[in-house]
């Protein structure tokens, strides 16, 4: 627990201040969070991303992280295309690896492109709306965590999906739900938003239960390929993914819910 903690306040120390500043740092911080995950992702599969076809999936995955308005990509095709073309080249490469990458592993690369790349790309395009926005929805993703932990642990009796996650329960996940519900009111009453005091409520639920999703997709994730972690790069925490599995759902359905 000690060791959580203090992982948890360095990286927090990193992390707030490069959100803060946004812009093009902000860019290449995410990008490479996302590089990481995908690391992670191929590890996983006992796959290398320094192979070639490692290599193909992790430009595929800055082409959806990147915005494209940043003008980073110095082309005239979309980056739809080029990830189009990406993904043709991994299944290409089916072909020519003598059996060592299979039509599994180029669909495993692709959708965890696109799992993890649209995750932080959303997170990028919601911090360049607006730093409060941003802020809210990670309040309500680390009160839901927190929640979730404390609450279950307590009182937690009925398992949520034991066959992927046998330590959660129904009574942590709507203590996480509670907790989301307490923060975001509070960040509402301190810094108002745009919106009314019932869209917060509606988002801190939506986003609390989205974060959980997210927690006990990547959860069945290291089930499947029997891992307990997706990394060691943050001590206590486990791994990129493993910290931020809420954020790549949450962010997508809050950036969906702002264009309502």
């Amino acid at each position: 627990m000690k060791q959580r903690l203090i992982t948890a306040i360095l990286s927090l120390i990193v992390f707030v201040p490069i959100v803060y500043m946004g812009s093009v740092i902000l860019t290449i911080a995410v990008s490479l969070l996302g590089l990481i995950a995908l690391f992670e992702l191929f590890r996983m599969r006992k796959q290398s991303l320094l192979s070639i076809e490692g290599l193909i999936a992790s430009v595929a995955l800055l082409l959806i992280t990147i915005p494209s308005n940043q003008g980073v990509l110095g082309t005239a095709y979309s980056p739809s295309m080029l990830f189009y073309v990406c993904s043709l080249l991994l299944l290409v490469s089916t072909v020519f690896s003598k059996n060592t990458f299979n039509f599994d592993d180029a669909a495993m690369s692709i959708l965890g492109s696109i799992y993890i790349g649209y995750g932080f790309k959303y997170f990028l395009l919601i911090r360049f709306e607006g730093l409060r926005l941003l802020l809210l929805a990670l309040f309500i993703v680390w009160a839901t965590d927190v929640g979730a932990y404390l609450v279950g642990r307590k009182f937690g009796k009925n398992k949520l999906a034991p066959h992927i996650s046998p330590n959660k329960t129904i009574e942590g996940s709507f203590g996480g739900i509670f907790c989301a519900l307490i923060i975001s009111t509070g960040y509402y009453f301190i810094y108002p938003a745009d919106f009314s005091f019932g869209i917060t409520v509606l988002l801190a639920v939506l986003i609390s239960v989205s974060g959980q999703l997210g927690d006990l997709v990547e959860s069945a994730l290291k089930r499947h390929y029997d891992v307990k972690d997706s990394g060691k790069i943050l001590p206590g925490h486990g791994g990129i993914l493993d910290r931020f599995d809420s954020v790549l759902f949450a962010m997508p359905v809050l950036y969906l819910l702002t264009l309502v």
